[in-house]
């Protein structure tokens, strides 16, 4: 897979990946989640024009078309992951892994110390997953403000129907870094 900024063209077929990706969760009785309407064109341009939107398209393929994308913003001193989405066709082939990837080093150019997110705690390609690529669940004193405001907003949502957690994966700065041997 090879990772690139989201444009414009992308954005239907963002949706139409959101959409795909939903579909797991009827199986697990949460139907409202799978039927739950992707972001908007306009919510996905703001990530786009802010250059914290990416794609992970086929790298051998002559087809440009993404199968997966990530957005995000800047919350508490964090780069919070909006939305993670792979399309079904592509899972389990660490296409996630690399757009997350993706986003630890855009965090760290921006001079970010973490990846934030928020997640179901008990669906498995949800906080498992995250905890196997070395996030770890945030107590409720280590939340600030901005994931306190998110997770008040899911709430409203009536996302809580279905238990939730705030995680949050360190971005080392180059520095930090060791090289591998």
């Amino acid at each position: 897979m090879r990772i690139r900024p989201a444009t414009a063209a992308d954005l239907p077929l963002l949706q139409d990946i959101e959409r795909a990706a939903g579909e797991p969760f009827r199986a697990l009785g949460m139907a409202a989640i799978a039927d739950d309407e992707p972001p908007s064109a306009e919510q996905l341009t703001a990530f786009v024009r802010a250059g914290r939107a990416w794609v992970a398209v086929d790298r051998d393929g002559s087809d440009d078309a993404p199968v997966a994308y990530l957005i995000a913003e800047q919350v508490d001193e964090a780069l919070h992951v909006e939305q993670v989405s792979v399309h079904p066709s592509a899972a389990r082939q660490g296409v996630g892994r690399a757009l997350l990837d993706r986003a630890a080093a855009y965090a760290r150019a921006q001079g970010l110390g973490a990846l934030t997110l928020t997640t179901f705690a008990e669906v498995p390609w949800n906080a498992p997953y995250y905890r196997r690529l070395g996030f770890r669940e945030l107590g409720e004193d280590e939340l600030g403000p901005g994931l306190r405001k998110i997770r008040a907003y899911e709430g409203e949502l009536g996302l809580d129907r279905w238990p939730r957690v705030c995680m949050s994966r360190p971005v080392p700065h180059q520095a930090d870094r060791r090289p591998a041997r």
